[in-house]
């Protein structure tokens, strides 16, 4: 009798624990979980990348060099070169067999220094290659770059997925090469956090359309550019940064959702830079005051706080005082949102914006042109008057990027970015730095600053000199005089 109740229970426990493996949705039917899976089919389509580059450093003894007014009358100290090697992750989204080239997602802050470097590529079976840039987005830090594959070579992809169907809560998967090499393809499990997250600081040269994606998946330095997995082992982010103090994991990393990063992709690979729509207004955040004031029923869209003129916006009626509820049929949560979903739209397209003005919601269709040149590069040979590169890009002082940082500077304009090892670098130039004149003319806007800075290219190049002085304002708003030398 004693056996037969034995047996019993052991037929229970095992038609108990049958039930159980059946229905834990993190078990498969042969009880392993479904992340076995996604790490098999998706693992090796992971890459590590390796930027070896030089940068400039003044071999400089004497304190007075610290000083730019200083090293504006006197010639600087040598500059020396260094070898800098960094370490980042990608992921290959997409492979041309006719050419056998293999296309790559990743970083823009882990490829950048590639442009005037070496990048190599090392496979899951250790095979390395040189890569070769498509394109770099700053603005989104989103790069590609690819490769050329040997006939036979294997090759992986990593199916992209949709996020915007994600839920906060989801399964979320993080592959890459945290620290440094030997640790490459370090597989990591968590949830997604939380969705939108804007306003995440990466140093100086932050993204400025952010929509990032939060998980607690440990994600670490050199994680960078690898791919963040749902559960189906489609990949919903590119991995771009983490919160931390101590400059490790403390269970918040951020991924650019994929389906921005997809809208950028298309245009790097088509022409090498991206072309974003525009609509020609000041965004301001919806706050619990304006709530109230403008009889809303949450803190949610935009109000519109100016319409610039001749611009699609105000070709089309829009007024300041409305408040945009929706853009082409998707609701519009807060600045960063709206920013994001006018300049992934189409260029040309007439999209509808839903508005809120006098308690009446109305809807008014807004033909988006092309984003106008608030932005300009001066570190290429485009200026047919020039090929002096200063590796700097600035933006209106009443741009997004002046906006976001809280400059309040009233003429001038904003250094949106710095290339690294330029003479703008060099000269201790950071983003967000206003640049009120150049060689003693005033700039106050971006053709202002185009047309002086050629001029005082042209003017250095003919009078043989090798620098431009600048007069900024820095990021505590103190002037000061700076110099762009080149050498």
């Amino acid at each position: 009798m004693r056996f037969v109740k034995s047996m019993l229970i052991l037929l229970m426990m095992f038609s108990l624990s049958s039930y159980a493996l059946a229905k834990n949705p993190m078990l498969t039917a042969e009880g392993e979980s479904p992340v076995v899976q996604v790490v098999r089919n998706v693992r090796e389509a992971v890459v590590q990348i390796k930027v070896e580059s030089t940068v400039s450093v003044r071999n400089n003894l004497n304190p007075f060099f610290d000083d730019d007014f200083f090293r504006f009358f006197f010639p600087s100290p040598q500059q020396q070169q260094r070898p800098v090697t960094s370490m980042g992750s990608g992921f290959i989204y997409e492979y041309d067999e006719a050419n056998r080239e293999a296309y790559i997602m990743t970083n823009n802050h882990v490829a950048e220094r590639g442009r005037d470097g070496t990048i190599t590529v090392t496979m899951a079976d250790k095979k390395t290659y040189t890569a070769s840039i498509v394109g770099l987005d700053a603005k989104t830090d989103v790069a590609v770059i690819k490769i050329k594959l040997a006939k036979g070579d294997k090759v992986t992809v990593a199916p992209l997925g949709d996020s915007s169907t994600l839920e906060i809560g989801e399964w979320a998967i993080a592959i890459g090469n945290p620290f440094a090499e030997g640790l490459d393809r370090t597989v990591t499990l968590g949830v997604v956090s939380a969705l939108g997250r804007y306003d995440v600081i990466q140093g100086n040269n932050s993204p400025v359309y952010q929509d990032f994606i939060q998980t607690d998946a440990a994600i670490n330095p050199g994680n960078s550019g690898g791919p963040l997995l749902n559960i189906k082992g489609e990949v919903i982010g590119i991995n771009t940064a983490i919160a931390s103090t101590s400059g490790g994991n403390i269970g918040i990393g951020f991924a650019i959702p994929i389906n921005l990063a997809k809208r950028v992709v298309e245009d790097l690979v088509a022409s090498g830079h991206v072309q974003r729509a525009f609509i020609g207004i000041l965004p301001q955040e919806i706050t619990a005051d304006l709530l109230e004031a403008f009889n809303l029923k949450e803190v949610a869209g935009v109000l519109i706080a100016k319409v610039e003129r001749d611009s699609p916006a105000e070709r089309a009626g829009l007024q300041a005082g409305d408040v945009i509820l929706e853009i082409d049929g998707e609701r519009v949560s807060n600045v960063a949102r709206f920013r994001i979903a006018v300049a992934t739209a189409k260029i040309g397209s007439e999209v509808p914006i839903k508005i809120l003005r006098d308690n009446k919601e109305m809807v008014i269709k807004v033909k988006l042109e092309a984003f106008p040149e608030d932005e300009v590069v001066i570190n290429n040979s485009s200026n047919a008057q020039s090929t002096v590169s200063t590796g700097l890009t600035v933006e209106n002082i009443d741009g997004q990027l002046a906006r976001r940082m809280g400059i309040n500077a009233e003429k001038g304009v904003v250094v949106s970015s710095v290339e690294p090892n330029s003479p703008a670098a060099k000269a201790g130039l950071q983003v967000g730095f206003v640049i009120l004149s150049i060689d003693g003319t005033e700039v106050n806007s971006i053709s202002e600053f185009r047309d002086v800075m050629s001029a005082a290219k042209k003017r250095m190049e003919s009078e043989g000199r090798k620098i431009i002085r600048l007069y900024v304002l820095d990021r505590n708003q103190i002037p000061q005089f700076t110099v762009l030398r080149f050498e």
